[in-house]
């Protein structure tokens, strides 16, 4: 990912345009993340600010992602401070990752005063941090002697900027005087001389414009032509002509179509292998880029605990499960303990108490051979005789047992796998809570102490409407998946779902008659892509009307059987999906 410096500068640029803005609302949706939203005559935007090590940046967003229903201390102490303020001034360090909004706002005596929000965009360091009048307030991150040794940040201490570089500024150097420091790189690779010489540049650019003077070719500056020489300064001239107002918001996407790199030209090094596309800001850039990896990142965080707990619980049900099916192995020789006790009271007449072993003709065998069979001396031939055929009696009814037992546990496997998609599939807090409350009723999650009584948001399903005009829902979980299917759907609505495969329970709603060939097809896509095998192609999903779908007797919820199917094999579709989506949220069915 290239947020770099330079990509910095055009944020800082866009956010410029919105000074005298006012701060009026203040989130932290995750707990390295802020929203200021800035309101002024021509409407509010939302600021994003994040801190992330995986994903650290500033830009404008379009998205509103869900909140905590209690804000975290910084933000709280963020709205005390910054609710009302104006943004005065937005400053960039050269081109450093640090981005200082200036707020003027008023302090509890009413004395205007500036506080500034530092964004340190700088991977596992980066902070979000609030200072005044050179002190430090407090940071999203706190750091102490413990985990830095060169730079603490931590309220009261003085603000100081992290180490710097003493790389080149193209803003204030030329492409020339570039050069001449990238030349003192001697045999370094091109583009790690060009990423330790010049300032506010990522390892993407850096390839970029080693690989336009080079032609594609691994060369260190001692190499290049006078030829390739002039083609360096160039590009470096290139990246000046960005920072003077002439860049390119571009997106890089992959053969599959899925986001690869963002930056501020064309780029040429993947060949055929990446496609560029350009945007209308650096925002909406960054917006695209990193919308759907935020909605994972947040979901990740906030559902670290039930994927623990799924964990954990599929790894003891299998060895369970494993320990069964090792004990029903044992189970399978029991007919040979049956025969040994009738083979002993077969020759009862010739044996007595005290032998070790009798020595009987096997008639059971073809060949009439000879066998041993162990006897305990303390018993008589015919104790041992019971003995055996108590021991078989025991094996049989544990074989029995053993495979109700061994299905079951099949059974519960398949349920928490189905489980574990449709958390790896929640993009909500609400979808959050449901799954907790489906694990709560399932007896895997104790009830929250004080929760008593309170009821959480009953989500509708997911709802979209074919190019037929058919209205499908698609279950989000397995509560809610048992409500559509066998509550609140009709005998003759056509239910889908992936074949032997976790996935949501989907609904076409008829209306009288025949369901277009089409509806079908889309209706299979929608449930193929709400399933384990949404990465995959040619996924098979069956499909039946709602009157041969029947609940497993006994069974956890979402578990059913269904007869009289058909099957489509359809490939996964996120832009059709998107494009039948009626809304992300679905409402309950009438």
């Amino acid at each position: 990912m290239a947020f770099d410096g330079i990509f910095l500068s055009k944020i800082k640029e866009e956010i410029a345009a919105c000074t005298d803005s006012r701060v009026d609302r203040i989130h932290q949706p995750a707990r390295e993340e802020l929203i200021l939203t800035l309101r002024a005559r021509g409407g509010a935007r939302r600021l994003l600010l994040s801190a992330n090590a995986s994903s650290p940046r500033v830009h404008f967003t379009e998205h509103a992602p869900e909140n905590p229903q209690n804000p975290p201390m910084f933000c709280m102490l963020l709205r005390k401070k910054l609710s009302g303020a104006r943004l005065a001034a937005v400053r960039q360090h050269h081109l450093d990752r640090i981005l200082f909004l200036d707020f003027e706002a008023t302090n509890e005596l009413g004395d205007p005063v500036v506080l500034t929000l530092s964004a340190e965009i700088m991977g596992r360091h980066s902070n979000l941090i609030l200072s005044e009048g050179g002190r430090i307030v407090d940071a999203i991150k706190r750091v102490d002697v413990t985990t830095s040794s060169v730079r603490q940040v931590l309220p009261g201490l003085a603000y100081t900027l992290p180490p710097q570089s003493g790389k080149l500024n193209l803003a204030a150097a030329s492409p020339r005087e570039a050069l001449a420091r990238i030349a003192e790189s001697g045999s370094l690779p091109l583009a790690k001389a060009v990423l330790n010489t010049v300032e506010g540049v990522s390892p993407l650019v850096a390839r970029e414009i080693a690989y336009d003077a080079a032609l594609g070719r691994e060369a260190t500056f001692d190499t290049l032509t006078a030829e390739e020489r002039l083609r360096l300064e160039r590009g470096l001239g290139r990246i000046r002509r960005v920072l003077e107002g002439q860049g390119q918001p571009t997106m890089l996407l992959d053969a599959s179509g899925k986001p690869m790199e963002f930056i501020f030209f064309e780029v040429k090094q993947y060949g055929s292998q990446a496609r560029c596309v350009p945007y209308e800001s650096y925002s909406a850039l960054a917006d695209a880029f990193f919308a759907g990896r935020d909605i994972m990142e947040r979901m990740k965080q906030r559902s670290a605990d039930l994927h623990k707990l799924l964990n954990i619980t599929c790894e003891r049900v299998a060895r369970k499960l494993q320990a069964q099916l090792e004990d029903l192995k044992r189970c399978q020789d029991r007919e040979e303990l049956k025969r040994k006790g009738d083979l002993i009271s077969a020759n009862l007449y010739q044996l007595q108490k005290g032998d070790r072993a009798a020595r009987v003709v096997d008639f059971y065998s073809e060949d009439q051979r000879e066998v041993e069979i162990p006897l305990d001396p303390r018993y008589t031939p015919a104790q041992n005789a019971a003995r055996y055929y108590n021991e078989y009696k025991k094996a049989d009814t544990a074989e029995k047992k053993l495979r109700e037992l061994i299905a079951s546990g099949r059974q519960e496997l398949e349920y928490l796998d189905s489980v574990q998609d449709a958390l790896a599939r929640a993009e909500t807090n609400a979808e959050l809570s449901a799954i907790r409350e489906e694990l709560t009723q399932a007896g895997y999650l104790r009830p929250v102490r004080g929760a008593r009584g309170m009821k959480p948001q009953r989500l509708g399903p997911l709802e979209f409407r074919s190019s037929d005009g058919y209205t499908i829902y698609c279950g989000r979980n397995n509560l809610q998946n048992e409500r559509l299917t066998l509550r609140e759907s009709r005998n003759y609505d056509l239910w889908l779902h992936v074949q032997k495969i976790p996935g949501s329970h989907t609904v076409v709603v008829s209306q009288g008659g025949p369901i277009p060939e089409r509806t079908i097809e889309e209706a299979a896509v929608i449930a193929a892509y709400h399933s384990k095998a949404r990465n995959s192609s040619k996924v098979p999903v069956d499909y039946v009307i709602i009157k041969n779908v029947k609940k497993i007797p006994g069974a956890k919820p979402g578990m059913v059987t269904y007869q009289g199917y058909q099957t489509a094999i359809v490939d996964p579709d996120e832009q059709l999906v998107e494009r039948l989506a009626v809304t992300s949220q679905g409402g309950k069915r009438e």
